[in-house]
Parts: structure tokens; C-alpha cells; sequence
């Protein structure tokens, strides 16, 4: 008897089985999670015992809850970027829950780009990220610079909260803009974002860095059961100063012992084949150490220890 008649006859024993002997199948139950009364964002403690505030916060926490790839993906970033994150907001000045703003932004993805071009962690506009002080052309494009562009989303948080002395309202800005912000409270009479009707984007916006607060905080609450090899390891480099042009990054990524690949992977600002740099600024060019390229488990660090079984 040939295989594909053995299979053809299984098939028509299972068709005729009834239906009260059809093959048994595990299912695994969906479950919701509880709603908290109350959450703290920035240092500031927020109800949620109004019935929208509750609602719209468990929207959210659906979402980040059953979305597991994603949220795994994040678990695993945050692991290795919050410990770059958290001391550049602490030296400007920023709470330290806007890394939650970043991940909701980008969900960690460095390479992360938009349909209307906003680009890098912290997801800025070519020209907002110049405002800013960054540098964006065809050769650099430090919105994909992790230390500079958080340092330029700093700016603005600063910028916005000296206008609205509220984080909430800050958080609210870097979605919709200062300007419909401000002009909505205006129009609206009210100074408390959570009273103000705006887009369903930025309304969901707040509420799913809140959520994303809640869950990064306490991933195993959300059923995340994760084992310290499962995260990835961290990359040491070294930093070379170049402040003259650069003809070819492939033939001076070899001179430096790494492929071209490596380079950009470490490097993700420099976006051409090349520099030019006729005004001879100073660029720090990451090299990553070569005993790290390979994976040790041992190399692991957990940043914080609730992310673990």
C-alpha cells in the first residue's frame, strides 16, 4: 500500500467517525486580567474608577496582553535598551516612565520607520528631530542614534511640560502636537487630558503607555514566563572617532575587523556607503567586541529581575 493510499484512507475513517468521537482537543482557556482602581504615571497617582478611564485602560491591556509576539519581542529589547534609556532621562530631568512612551512609540525597534516618516526609538519627524538639534540627511540620520535622540525627545518633554506642567498632557503632546493639544483645551475649557475629547490615536496613545508601564513592570502577571536564556545578550563595543570624510564604510568597516554588515548593524545613523563630511564634525562609530558576536548564555544580564520565572 503507497503512502498517498494510506493517507487517503485515514482521511475517510476520520469522516466517518461520529460526532461523538471526534479526536478530543485541548483548549486553553482566555482569560481577562484584572483592572486596577488606581495607577501611578510619572510620579503622579491616576483613578481609574471612572467607567471610560477603566474601559479605555482595558482596551489596552488587551491588546499588549494577547499580542505575544510583539510583547515578547519588547520583553526582550527592554532588556537590553532600558539600561541605556533610564540614565539619559534621569540626567535630563525627565521621569524615568517615559521609557514607556518610547516603547509604545517604536516597540523598541531601532530600525522602526513610519508611512509619514517618522523614524528611530522614539519615533521623530525629519524636521521636528532637526528642530531638535539632530542631524538628518542622506549620509546621517541621528533619529536612528539611540543616545542623541533620546537626549532630543528630552527637549521636548522639557518644552512641553514648562507649557503644560502636567506629564499627562506631555505624553498627549508628543502624539497629537502642542498645537491641537493646546487648541482642543482651548476650545473645550479644560486643562486635565483625561476630560478632553481628541483623536482615538492620541486618547489611546496615553492610555497604552500606561498599560505598557503596567505590563513591562510585571510581565508574569500577563502570563509571560520567561527563562533568563531567553533574552539576549549584551554587545560590548568599542568607540572610534572619525572626523574627516570616508570614501567607503565597507573597505574601512574591514580595516577595523568587522564586515560592512556589522557596522551598520551598530551604526544604524550612517545611512550611506559613505561620508562626506566637509564641515569635519566628530562622529562616534561603535565597533562591536568580537567575544561578544557569538552567544553566551553566561553574558546575560536581566535588567530587572521580575522579567524572569
Amino acid at each position: 500500500m503507497n503512502q498517498r493510499f494510506k493517507l487517503l484512507t485515514v482521511f475517510l475513517g476520520l469522516l466517518s467517525l461520529p460526532m461523538c468521537a471526534a479526536i478530543p482537543v485541548t483548549i486553553q482557556p482566555i482569560t481577562t486580567f484584572p483592572i486596577p482602581t488606581s495607577i501611578k504615571f510619572a510620579e503622579q497617582s491616576i483613578s481609574l474608577e471612572r467607567y471610560d478611564m477603566r474601559e479605555r485602560f482595558d482596551r489596552e491591556q488587551m491588546g499588549i496582553a494577547y499580542s505575544h509576539s510583539s510583547s515578547l519581542l519588547i520583553l526582550k529589547r527592554a532588556n537590553r535598551f532600558f539600561p541605556l534609556l533610564e540614565p539619559i532621562l534621569k540626567q535630563q530631568g525627565i521621569p524615568d516612565d517615559f521609557k514607556y512612551l518610547a516603547v509604545t512609540e517604536s516597540n523598541l525597534d531601532v530600525r522602526a520607520k513610519s508611512p509619514v516618516q517618522a523614524a528611530g526609538l522614539w519615533q521623530l519627524m525629519p524636521k521636528t528631530a532637526q528642530e531638535l538639534g539632530l542631524e538628518v540627511n542622506e549620509e546621517v540620520d541621528e533619529r536612528y542614534h539611540l543616545e542623541k535622540a533620546t537626549v532630543a525627545a528630552c527637549k521636548y518633554f522639557k518644552r512641553a511640560y514648562a507649557k503644560y506642567k502636567d506629564w499627562n498632557m506631555v505624553a498627549a503632546s508628543y502624539n497629537g502636537g502642542m498645537g491641537r493639544i493646546s487648541g482642543e483645551a482651548d476650545k473645550q475649557q479644560v486643562n486635565d487630558f483625561f476630560d478632553m475629547l481628541l483623536t482615538a490615536e492620541t486618547s489611546r496613545y496615553v492610555f497604552r503607555i500606561f498599560v505598557m508601564k503596567q505590563f513591562l513592570e510585571n510581565p508574569k502577571a500577563y502570563g509571560y514566563i520567561l527563562q533568563k536564556e531567553d533574552f539576549y545578550t549584551t554587545i560590548s563595543t568599542k568607540t572610534i572617532i572619525v572626523n574627516g570624510s570616508v570614501d567607503d564604510w565597507t573597505t574601512w568597516a574591514a580595516q577595523q575587523g568587522i564586515s560592512y554588515y556589522q557596522l551598520k548593524e551598530f551604526n544604524i545613523w550612517l545611512r550611506d556607503r559613505k561620508l562626506t563630511n566637509a564641515s569635519k564634525k566628530e562622529y562616534r562609530i561603535e565597533i562591536p567586541e568580537k567575544s561578544d558576536l557569538k552567544y553566551d548564555q553566561s553574558k546575560i544580564k536581566i535588567h530587572n529581575p521580575n522579567w524572569i520565572n
